[in-house]
């Protein structure tokens, strides 16, 4: 049976995540390299094992969580779509169960949230895990008198993380932000659409969701 520990070994993939970074870095995107990668998996199986799910569905988050930036190889808009044709592609040529590439292609394809939807447990973890992941050292710009609003926003979160109340069924995402570097109202203007999108994969999780920055809780 494919395992996680398969796909991370895989030099095909590595050598996809690593371009796409780079690909990115060019563009004047932040990093969507392997530290990345690493951190999105293990969140997303954390998330699904938290919450009482078995131990394979756990390990789909983590597998679609590793896979999930490939189509940044191709191009940065509609990566979502590319990146899960480019699963597909992989994933049957390790001879992954049809059901399974299924349950992975369709959370890669979902994860984005300009067009994504938490259509199943495993797409929902992967889509809290990735969207959570916001800290200063994904910013690759040395310049900080050129940071974009990208760039600020980014930077200026000190410390975040996602907490999982699986009693009370809460999943909250909990931001330290230096409003000198950039004010709160900036992270909203960059980030509502993917809270809202949390939101909807707690939903789906039969959870609450809640954004506290600051110690103040704004959603």
């Amino acid at each position: 049976m494919l395992s996680l520990q398969d796909l991370a070994s895989n030099s095909l993939i590595n050598a996809f995540i690593k371009k796409g970074n780079e690909h990115l870095g060019v563009m004047g995107y932040t990093d969507h390299g392997p530290l990345h990668i690493a951190i999105v998996s293990r969140v997303s199986r954390e998330i699904l094992l938290r919450l009482g799910y078995d131990e394979r569905r756990a390990e789909l988050a983590g597998m679609a969580a590793y896979l999930h930036d490939l189509g940044n190889v191709v191009n940065r808009n509609g990566h979502s779509q590319s990146g899960a044709l480019m699963a597909f592609r992989i994933l049957h040529d390790l001879n992954m169960d049809p059901e399974e590439i299924a349950v992975i292609t369709a959370a890669i394809g979902n994860h984005d949230e300009g067009s994504g939807h938490p259509v199943s447990e495993v797409a929902a973890a992967l889509i809290l895990a990735d969207k959570s992941h916001v800290h200063r050292n994904r910013v690759r710009n040395p310049d900080i008198a050129n940071f974009d609003i990208h760039d600020r926003v980014n930077y200026a979160v000190n410390h975040s993380i996602i907490n999982i109340d699986e009693q009370a069924r809460i999943i909250s995402m909990e931001l330290s932000i230096d409003t000198k570097v950039c004010p709160v109202m900036e992270y909203f203007e960059i980030f509502l659409s993917r809270m809202l999108l949390c939101r909807r994969a707690a939903g789906f999780l039969g959870c609450e969701f809640e954004l506290l920055i600051n110690e103040v809780r704004l959603l």
